[in-house]
């Protein structure tokens, strides 16, 4: 097996090969990533014999997370367009917040959203309402993308309860409440600079074309004598699969194991939540759906198959970098540093983000060697903790399931995905630091601290 600055020579290499078979040989992504991750597994010298087995885990163990919630909320996301709800929730956001300002309050809604909800199914839920803002407003998809996407990753690495935080919040001692309060507090800040700020920025130097989503977007027809939806059931139903995973945050909180507890955690299961959703837009959006259900369901396998093989496919590769020892070698390399502590928590989270692909890993990884040291560093655990939150967020790569899903559902180029969102939650994350050091510099006021 390869070992020490050849495991990062060989992920870069890997990168740039990746990036070529795709953008220069117009290769399909599913293909380009199954090839990459053998390829990389042959130089990185794992058994012959282990190979196979290695991608076809790594597929596997990602579409066991998202590969049942695609399916369904493509399904969900089919039913919510074709009944006019999707464009009754963009009617109600233009109103609320004008059209300039739209992609700001998708960011504030992404922040709101990704607290109880993970990522992945948040976006997946939440696509059809991008796509039509962009098309009602004429302003790129790429900035209700990024303003979208940023929202929801910031939330979902920097508050508690979800997971990732939580365990922050654990290993590095810091008091929940205070935690979850200050997260918030750089949080929004964060997703602003790096979803709005950014997205708008962006938006406007990739052009795109909103009738090029004509096809894309479910817009029901007029029909004479039927029904039109409402605005507040257009709201419940987009928010019935969210009320629902929330349901599984409660149980873990607050009630105490038991049948209700269980029961509650069963259809708080994003993948049941979102099951129970598609079955209750069958029967309560029925007489606002003026297609055959033959037609939305074929349209809705053959979006979500491509996006779950390219999904899976970014697994696969994925763990062939894990499973490398590329993440144990950049703990040992970097504890050796001498830099700010703050900064280094930050690098730390930053670096394993990128190159493991996983937010919730980078965040547990570095909490549990940086937590524990918390006090001997002479940092409070809060702001320690929450410079971890905030290396999370950015560097989004194709060994994240999560830039696939993005770049599927948001109908983006992979260069336009990279500009959007990866560099997108990069200023976030950049920004989130800032905010922390901003709290350091308040420390002596503020409680906590």
């Amino acid at each position: 097996m390869v070992e020490g600055n050849m495991l990062i020579v060989i992920f870069l290499l890997s990168l740039a090969a990746l990036f070529f078979m795709i953008l220069k040989m117009n290769i399909e992504p599913f293909v380009t990533l199954i090839v990459v991750a053998f390829v990389t597994a042959l130089v990185l010298g794992f058994p012959l014999a282990d190979i196979p087995g290695l991608i076809t885990t790594g597929f596997g163990n990602t579409l066991t997370g998202v590969g049942i919630l695609i399916g369904l909320g493509v399904i969900f996301g089919q039913f919510l367009g074709v009944s006019g709800a999707i464009e009754k929730i963009a009617e109600a956001v233009l109103r609320v917040f004008g059209i300039k300002r739209s992609a700001a309050g998708l960011s504030l809604t992404g922040i709101a959203v990704s607290i109880p909800v993970f990522f992945d199914a948040a976006f997946v839920i939440l696509s059809g309402l991008v796509k039509s803002l962009s098309r009602r407003t004429g302003i790129s998809i790429v900035t209700f993308v990024t303003s979208l996407g940023v929202g929801l990753i910031v939330s979902h690495s920097m508050i508690a309860p979800t997971p990732g935080p939580l365990v922050v919040a654990e290993n590095t001692g810091a008091d929940l409440g205070l935690f979850i309060l200050y997260g918030i507090i750089c949080a929004i800040p964060a997703a602003m600079i790096g979803g709005y700020f950014y997205g708008s920025f962006i938006g406007k130097r990739i052009k795109t074309m909103p009738e090029e989503l004509e096809d894309d977007i479910a817009v029901p027809d007029k029909v004479e004598g039927r029904k039109e939806i409402s605005t507040g059931l257009s709201f419940f139903m987009l928010g019935l699969p969210i009320i629902l995973i929330l349901l599984n945050t409660v149980t873990d909180l607050w009630l105490e194991e038991g049948t209700a507890s269980q029961i509650l955690g069963l259809i708080g299961d994003k993948n049941v939540a979102l099951l129970i959703s598609v079955i209750v837009g069958l029967i309560v959006l029925k007489p606002y759906i003026h297609v055959p259900y033959k037609t939305l369901y074929d349209e809705a396998i053959n979006s979500a198959g491509m996006i779950i093989l390219v999904t899976g496919a970014g697994g696969a590769f994925g763990a062939v970098i894990n499973q490398s020892g590329i993440g144990d070698y950049l703990i040992e390399t970097m504890q050796g540093w001498s830099i700010p502590v703050l900064i280094l928590a930050f690098i730390f989270s930053q670096i394993l983000r990128a190159s493991l692909g996983s937010a919730t890993v980078a965040l547990v990884t570095t909490s549990s060697i940086l937590g524990p040291m918390a006090g001997e560093l002479g940092v409070s655990p809060i702001l320690l903790g929450l410079a971890i939150c905030a290396g999370a967020i950015g560097l989004s790569l194709p060994n994240d399931s999560g830039f696939w899903v993005v770049n599927k559902f948001g109908r983006l180029t992979i260069p336009q995905t990279i500009q959007a969102w990866s560099i997108g939650g990069f200023i976030a994350g950049l920004s989130a630091l800032g905010m922390v050091y901003l709290l350091n510099l308040l420390s002596g006021i503020l409680p906590g601290l």
